[in-house]
């Protein structure tokens, strides 16, 4: 249970309270779109279990793209692994340390991006913190939402955390190359499964050890960059009416 929001629980946060959090979450998350935007950056919410392999994603997305400026922020309660691990693949990245917190929400992530003053990327990531359930809440800012499942977490999780999967934009079942030791894993089954909670199921498999649905994965990634300047032109029309 976090301290910040009480993870939606009104014997822990009133209801009033927790709609004024939320209020005050998606003013400062407007405010971290403008900046995404303005810049014509790509900022992909990502979201997983812990062990999910976002991490893993990140390293190997850039392995496979090194044309692509990539930067990250990642959440953690209490290390900064994840991030020293993306630096030393050379993706510019900082650690938003939680504490007890177990999501991200748009305030910390503004933090981080007026202490990076320099930040010059295409695409932004927001490695969220290892959850299937208090992230999905806050709106970071974010251009979309993207979440790792991996193969080792069983073909139920969508249904029994749909909201995470509601609001996804995509879904990579990760570590495919582990399908063959799991018999009771079908992606297919698991694809079924999101297509009762997301509007518009999309699943890419994908496995950042032998590159199986990185190609996809890239594909999907370019298409999204490819409207930026849409969304740049959208927000400016905001701001000037």
């Amino acid at each position: 249970m976090c301290d910040v929001c009480g993870c939606g629980d009104p014997t822990i946060v009133s209801e009033d309270l927790h709609r004024k959090i939320l209020s005050d979450n998606d003013h400062v998350a407007a405010h971290n779109r403008e900046h995404f935007v303005s810049r014509g950056v790509l900022s992909i919410n990502l979201m997983g279990s812990p062990g999910a392999g976002k991490t893993a994603l990140l390293e190997a997305t850039r392995r496979a793209a090194p044309e692509l400026r990539l930067a990250a922020v990642s959440g953690d309660l209490a290390t900064e692994h994840d991030a020293s691990r993306l630096e030393a693949v050379g993706v510019p990245a900082r650690t938003i340390t939680t504490g007890t917190a177990c999501h991200l929400d748009a305030s910390m992530v503004h933090h981080a991006l007026h202490d990076w003053s320099d930040l010059d990327a295409d695409v932004f990531f927001i490695e969220n913190v290892g959850n299937l359930v208090c992230p999905a809440i806050y709106d970071l800012g974010q251009t979309a939402n993207v979440v790792a499942l991996s193969t080792t977490e069983g073909p139920d999780k969508p249904l029994k955390y749909p909201v995470i999967f509601y609001k996804a934009d995509l879904v990579l079942l990760t570590k495919a190359d582990l399908l063959p030791h799991l018999p009771d894993v079908e992606p297919k089954r698991i694809f079924d499964a999101l297509m009762h909670v997301m509007p518009e199921p999309r699943m890419i498999v994908l496995s950042a050890i032998t590159g199986e649905g990185l190609d996809e994965w890239l594909g999907w990634l370019r298409a999204q960059a490819s409207n930026r300047e849409l969304d740049r032109e959208l927000i400016g029309g905001i701001i000037d009416a």
